[in-house]
């Protein structure tokens, strides 16, 4: 990524002329002075991209230097157990840095640059075999995708998922592309939220972390609802529902204590083969057995049209049938509600920069991703075109809860719980450290959580996280409904409209930049004037990529627009029947 640290043709758009002025006056009033990262405020609004891209530099060629790249597909796969991560420099007289409280203004000031970033360095253990796994680590991805064909037939099914394959992993690139430009052991960049601060300031930062929070801790709470489902149907519903639904929460309560991705990479590497497992199981359940009619209320075709196509008349069950188009023009609602389910499955992006904060060597993410990828987009769509050509409009969301032999169903949902718990643990891992280092770190200046006190923050926070998805996801009465909420507000945006807004070009010219013995940042020009010089060096390729950017931006916007018409349709018609799952006992599987 060449010259991140410029915008493209509007300078740093997240400060004021009079602000940016007065800190050029502080740095040429004071040579010699700048202010050490250390020494600045969390989220500092008064750092500018020059100077986070000067640090960045520094830290991709210590990682070059002092990390060996992985390759060959079996590291991906095979991920090392001994690798201990990055290692922090020595000095013999620096304090521990997993021990330091940086959210202490008081303690970043006696603290060295070194000792800074040691405490950086401490974060990052993962690899990228572990990354491959945690993007893999989705439980509801494959199995709302027969769901998602029931809805929208072969041809528009196929059509939309493999555009959303390929956008997807465009945008994992630019995620990393701008990753790779504004994280340093100085400056450590650790969410979602801080890409849109450095970017465009405290609103964007604001706006991302409360989306983010909604979409993890909504994660969760799908996970807890579709294992509590499962766990009802394996006990043949003698075991009150809501209760199937709190055992999960309780599990969850000692899984989420697990508190590092490297740790967690083992665990989602597991739950990959296990929701293998169960795409196999319950792929062979669908082709040697009816699908399961008495969970039809929750099936693709009750949700389109009038219905008519999975009810029953003198208790005989229309045939399986599948559709090259749209099954029902009339209902685009519900077309569109099958759609976000595909969009599901891409819903890893709103993690990326969580993933790579923790990674040893941030450059070799892009190839776990891509693999990552590809893996889901072949597998899931394997398996969804092989359960839709099965089970047609009876397909249920998640498919594995629509086998009708007792025997494969319950093989299938002990696969499905247990790949759903790590998976859910995930979510809340990601989501805890969000709220408790946007909350509890910068505003109550709580310790890091490699600090003792921290770690025991972590165990209080956990149980409360947990109880809230819960309550939350066991309220709303439409599985698929509130999947397609989720996707429509949080995963589209993350994974489509967000990162094409923020790949910079180069705007800067020689002798620009930042100088990191005074702090002054050189700039030759401001406003239309660096606007129409940061224009007119982008060149053809760069104003076609660009164009690119923004005409699918807003085609983003647009079918995020639709798929929130389409999901609060679904709710609010399922809030008006007859038919509930609010907190009952009895199971939405057992018509």
């Amino acid at each position: 990524m060449s010259q991140l640290a410029n915008l493209a043709v509007e300078g740093d758009p997240r400060l004021h002329e009079k602000e940016r002025e007065i800190i050029d006056n502080l740095a040429v009033q004071s040579p010699g002075t700048g202010i050490r990262p250390q020494h600045r405020k969390l989220h500092d609004t008064s750092v500018t991209f020059e100077e986070y891209y000067h640090y960045a530099q520094l830290t991709r060629a210590e990682e070059e230097e002092s990390t060996t790249p992985e390759t060959g597909v079996l590291s991906i796969i095979f991920p090392s157990k001994s690798d201990g991560g990055v290692q922090q420099s020595t000095d013999g007289d620096q304090k521990d840095a997993g021990a330091l409280n940086i959210s202490d203004p008081a303690t970043r000031m006696t603290i060295s640059d070194l000792e800074w970033t040691n405490a950086s360095r401490a974060l990052r253990t993962a690899t990228r075999g572990a990354i491959f796994y945690l993007i893999t680590t989705d439980i509801l991805g494959p199995f709302g995708l027969p769901y998602a064909f029931a809805t929208m037939g072969w041809g528009p099914g196929i059509a939309l998922y493999t555009v959303f394959a390929s956008l997807a992993g465009y945008s994992g690139f630019l995620l990393w592309d701008t990753f790779m430009g504004l994280d340093s052991y100085q400056f450590p960049l650790r969410s979602f939220g801080d890409l849109g601060f450095r970017l465009y300031g405290p609103w964007m930062r604001h706006l991302f972390n409360i989306l983010q929070s909604i979409q993890l801790l909504l994660n969760v709470g799908l996970i807890v609802i579709s294992n509590g489902e499962a766990l009802s149907q394996a006990a043949k519903f003698k075991l009150c529902y809501i209760i199937c639904c709190l055992i999960w929460a309780l599990v969850g309560f000692f899984l989420g204590q697990i508190r590092t991705l490297q740790k967690f990479g083992w665990l989602a590497n597991v739950a990959v083969w296990l929701n293998l497992l169960c795409m196999f199981v319950t792929m062979g359940g669908a082709a040697h057995s009816p699908p399961n009619y008495t969970a039809y209320t929750q099936s693709a075709g009750y949700s389109v049209g009038d219905g008519s196509s999975v009810t029953p008349v003198n208790g005989v069950f229309p045939p399986v049938k599948t559709t090259g188009g749209l099954p029902d023009p009339a209902d685009f609602a519900a077309s569109v509600t099958g759609a976000m389910q595909a969009v599901f499955a891409y819903g890893g992006a709103m993690v990326f920069p969580e993933f790579m904060a923790e990674m040893k060597r941030p450059k070799d993410f892009l190839t776990g991703m891509w693999a990552a990828q590809a893996f889901i987009y072949f597998c899931y769509m394997l398996y969804g075109l092989f359960m839709y050509g099965y089970q047609g409009q009876y397909s249920i969301n998640p498919t594995y809860l629509g086998i009708s032999k007792y025997s494969i169903q319950t093989a299938g949902n002990v696969f499905a719980m247990l790949s759903g718990v790590i998976a859910a643990g995930l979510y809340g891992n990601i989501g805890v450290k969000v709220i408790y280092n946007n909350i509890f770190v910068e505003f109550f200046r709580c310790p890091p959580l490699t600090a003792r006190a921290g770690k025991f923050m972590w165990v209080a926070l956990i149980p409360i996280y947990w109880a809230i998805a819960f309550v939350l996801a066991a309220g709303i009465p439409s599985f698929s409904g509130l999947t397609s909420v989720v996707a429509a507000f949080c995963i589209l945006q993350f994974t489509y409209t967000f990162p094409r807004c923020w790949r910079p070009s180069s705007g800067s010219g020689n002798g620009e930049g930042f100088d990191p013995s005074t702090g002054a940042i050189v700039r030759h020009d401001r406003g239309f004037t660096r606007f129409a010089r940061g224009f007119k060096s982008m060149g053809t390729k760069r104003i076609i990529f660009s164009s690119f950017n923004l005409f699918y931006f807003m085609g983003a916007l647009a079918l995020a627009g639709l798929g929130a018409y389409s999901a609060i349709t679904g709710l609010i018609s399922a809030y008006s029947s007859e038919v509930t799952t609010s907190f009952t006992c009895k199971s939405p599987l057992d018509s």
